[in-house]
């Protein structure tokens, strides 16, 4: 419920951003909190998905989006605060994306593949519905995708050599939530396709 909370506050702070109206924040948020779990659980068969079965998974968007619209200047303010959530979440994300994906008969590389899906899902869906290139294809944004990739993998590793306990889960957890904030912290970004110089003399 904090991992939605907070992407739902990220999506409502840009439906404010773009001048959206409540209507408009509200389908930010709920699509940046949900929108990665609801492709995953589409996917795998998990149908009703866990999104329209669990009511609190769609109210505490909208708690979050009557925050933001009657508070958004103070929430400007803690955006560091946000940020550090935001990455909890996507760690979280990452590793129960990936176990459930394989509780459902999904192969290793399949259930990682939709754990880092329900991880940054909402978010490329939230950036496409406001006309923007979603940050996870920016080159001059900090690694996100890549500390859920980390994560992800851990426990597909885990689950072939049968190590996957609650306790490496939460490594699991607590690696991709350290290098997302470890990107944050030094502007870690991923290398753009290479260069090299022409030998050749321009005519």
């Amino acid at each position: 419920m904090v991992g939605i909370f907070v992407f739902a506050i990220s999506g409502a702070l840009l439906a404010v951003r773009k001048n959206f109206d409540v209507f408009g924040m509200a389908v930010l948020a709920e699509v940046t909190a949900l929108g990665g779990g609801l492709l995953r659980d589409l996917i795998i068969g998990a149908v009703p998905p866990a999104a329209f079965t669990d009511l609190g998974y769609f109210v505490t968007p909208l708690v979050a989006t009557a925050l933001v619209f009657f508070l958004h200047p103070h929430v400007e303010r803690i955006q560091v605060a946000v940020n550090v959530f935001d990455a909890a979440g996507l760690g979280l994300f990452c590793v129960t994306g990936t176990t459930k994906a394989y509780e459902y008969g999904l192969g290793l590389t399949s259930s990682a593949t939709l754990g880092l899906a329900t991880a940054v899902g909402g978010g490329v869906l939230r950036d496409v519905l406001a006309n923007e290139v979603p940050s996870l294809l920016r080159w001059d944004r900090d690694l996100y995708a890549v500390p859920a990739m980390v994560g992800a993998a851990m426990v597909v590793l885990c689950i072939r050599f049968e190590a996957l306990n609650p306790f490496t889960s939460g490594l699991a957890v607590v690696t991709a939530f350290v290098l997302r904030l470890l990107a944050m912290r030094f502007h870690w970004r991923a290398p753009r396709a290479w260069n090299r110089r022409s030998q050749t003399s321009e005519s």
